[in-house]
């Protein structure tokens, strides 16, 4: 069970694709997709590109020089997105400072993209190897999820900081994203180790089980409905972004 192109193998990497294109489904139907425009791109387009790329994977006509350029290109455009998608969650966690939240988007989205940018070009240079595709190919990976764990890790500590209230799928959205950009930074750092180097397969499995939780987390999240509670009327905020977002919107009139 535990080989490549195993049933479990085929299963851990078809089902994700799956479910997230009847999440994608499921969203348009439910008009969520007007609510988060951004991550129902990314279910899209990982239900699509995800299924693209294991069949140029399993298809024994297609080189590994093909399916290595045509996985980069895929990651290429998921960097992207997922940015955007971070930038719309920290909108959504300022819903109530629309000012704020526009201003996070717009810094969130370039910060993300320049450092990305950034640690690809230092790391290509700091470890070069003989096949440079495979090699781009993997530092753009690690790139990205350290980018993508500190952007996460500013979430949480911002929203909990400052008290802000987490809406149910935004909350999904961003621990989904937190687990799987962890997840693949300690698989590099356990593969770095000769001990693991030995038993690859065996953390390819566990990255891709982990993945597949992820997307079971966003439809659990998105999909079912939250229990109505008893709520009582916020109090006053204890912190500026009031007076933040008064002064921001204050500037932009001007």
């Amino acid at each position: 069970m535990l080989e490549p192109h195993s049933f479990l193998w085929h299963y851990l990497w078809v089902a994700p694709c799956i479910f997230l294109a009847v999440l994608a489904l499921l969203m348009h139907r439910r008009g969520l997709y007007r609510e988060f425009p951004a991550f129902f791109c990314y279910a899209i387009f990982e239900a699509v590109g995800g299924t693209a790329i294991y069949v140029i994977d399993v298809s024994p006509r297609i080189s590994a020089t093909i399916y290595w350029w045509s996985y980069l290109v895929f990651l290429v455009i998921e960097v992207f997105i997922k940015i955007v998608v971070v930038g719309e969650v920290l909108t959504h966690l300022l819903r109530r400072y629309p000012s704020l939240g526009r201003l996070a988007k717009v810094l969130i989205s370039s910060v993300g993209i320049v450092l990305v940018f950034t640690a690809t070009v230092i790391a290509a240079y700091a470890n070069p190897t003989s096949f440079w595709l495979i090699s781009a190919t993997r530092i753009l990976g690690r790139s990205v999820n350290v980018v993508l764990c500190g952007l996460i890790l500013f979430i949480f500590v911002f929203a909990a900081h400052f008290h802000l209230r987490w809406p149910r799928p935004v909350f999904g959205i961003t621990l989904g994203f937190g687990i799987v950009a962890s997840m693949y930074l300690a698989y590099w750092a356990l593969m770095a180790g000769w001990l693991f180097q030995q038993k690859s397969v065996l953390l390819d499995f566990v990255n891709m089980a982990t993945y597949h939780v992820c997307v079971l987390i966003w439809c659990y999240y998105l999909l079912v409905p939250q229990k109505i509670a008893t709520t009582f009327a916020d109090p006053l905020p204890e912190h500026n972004l009031d007076i933040w977002n008064r002064e921001l919107e204050r500037l932009l009139q001007q």
